[in-house]
C-alpha cells in the first residue's frame, strides 16, 4: 500500500511507507516480486490504538507507546514489503562503510562524505540510484507520519562537521564539537573522575542513517518502533552538540534504565549536569534516555 496524503498539494513519499498513520488514507499499488529474499516480521497480538483527533491525542498516544517502546502497535508505520529488500541492502552497505572507514571517523561523517567513501573503496561498492533514493526521501519525509513527534535539527542533506569544529576524545572513538559540549564534558569528568565516560558524541548524518536502518532491519521494518528508540536521520541532537555519558565497567546497559540506578547518575544529578534531551513521558515518542546529556 502507498500512502497518500490528504491534503491537496502535498508531496507523497514515493511510495515507501505504509500503515495507519492518522491523516493519510491507501491507494493500491502495484503487487510485489515474488520470492524476496528475507520476510519482514509482522507481529501478532499487537494492540489497537484509537485513532488520533489533534497535535494532544497523537502526543498521549506517542508517550503511551514510548513506555513500552520496543514492540509494534496496530497503526504503526512499516517499509513497504517491496522495498524490505532495498532496506536490508542499504543498511548493510551503511554497516560496511562504518567498518571500512573506522567507526571514530564515521561518528562524523556526512551524507556526501559516505557516497564518495563509497564509490572509492570496492570493498564498500558504490550507492546504488534506489539506495540513495531511498535515504533521500527518509531524510525529506515528516518524521510525524510514522510517530516521531520530535524537531528537526538539520535542514540540509548537505549538512556536515567540519573536523575544524570537533574535538576527538581520547580512548573513546567520539568527537564533540567545541564549545558548550566538549566544556560540559570537561566539567563533569573533572568532578566525577574517570568512572563516568563517554559512550556517544556527535554525530554526522551517515552515523544516524546507519543507526537508524539498523534499527529499521531489526524490527523488520517497523519504522515507528525504531523512531521510538532512536531519532531519524535528520532529527538527531547528536548533530548539534548533545552526548551520551556511561558508567565504566556497565557496558551496553549505559543505554538502558540501569545507568539511572547508578551512583554516578545520582551525581550528575546532584551536581546539576543532568539536562536530559527525552525524560520520562517526553512528548516526543522517544523511549526514556537518562543517559542522553542535553545541550542548549
Amino acid at each position: 500500500m502507498r500512502i497518500l496524503p490528504r491534503v491537496a498539494g502535498a508531496a507523497a513519499l514515493g511510495g515507501w511507507l505504509r500503515g495507519g498513520w492518522p491523516g493519510y488514507e491507501t491507494a493500491p499499488e502495484p503487487a510485489p516480486p515474488a520470492g524476496p529474499t528475507v520476510e519482514p516480521r509482522r507481529d501478532e497480538g499487537t494492540v489497537a490504538a484509537p485513532p488520533a483527533s489533534g497535535d494532544e491525542l497523537a502526543v498521549v498516544r506517542a508517550v503511551a507507546k514510548a513506555r513500552d517502546y520496543d514492540r509494534s502497535y496496530d497503526d504503526d508505520v512499516w517499509i513497504e514489503d517491496h522495498r524490505w529488500n532495498l532496506l536490508v541492502r542499504t543498511a548493510a552497505r551503511l554497516e560496511r562503510c562504518q567498518t571500512t572507514v573506522g567507526h571514530g571517523n564515521f561518528n562524523r561523517l556526512g551524507f556526501e562524505d559516505i557516497v564518495a567513501f563509497a564509490r572509492g573503496y570496492p570493498e564498500i561498492g558504490d550507492f546504488e540510484t534506489d539506495e540513495l533514493e531511498l535515504m533521500e526521501e527518509l531524510f525529506a519525509a515528516d518524521a510525524r507520519r510514522y510517530g516521531f513527534l520530535g524537531e528537526k535539527t538539520l535542514a540540509d542533506l548537505s549538512s556536515d562537521l567540519p573536523e575544524r569544529d570537533l574535538e576527538r576524545i581520547a580512548g573513546t572513538g567520539h568527537w564533540l564539537l567545541r564549545g558548550p559540549s566538549l566544556e560540559k564534558y570537561r566539567r563533569i569528568r573533572r568532578d566525577l573522575g574517570e568512572r563516568v565516560l563517554l559512550t556517544s558524541g556527535v554525530r554526522g548524518l551517515a552515523k544516524q542513517y546507519q543507526l537508524f536502518f539498523a534499527k529499521a532491519v531489526e524490527t523488520r521494518g517497523n519504522l515507528s518502533q525504531a523512531a521510538r528508540s532512536l531519532a531519524p536521520p535528520g532529527y538527531s541532537f547528536h548533530a548539534v552538540g548533545d552526548f551520551d555519558i556511561g558508567k565504566l565497567g556497565l557496558g551496553s546497559d549505559n543505554f538502558t534504565d540501569r545507568f539511572a540506578e547508578t551512583d554516578e547518575f545520582k551525581r550528575l544529578v546532584d551536581l546539576g549536569y543532568v539536562d536530559i534531551r527525552y525524560p520520562e513521558a517526553n512528548p516526543f515518542g522517544v523511549r526514556h534516555e537518562p543517559w542522553h546529556i542535553k545541550i542548549g
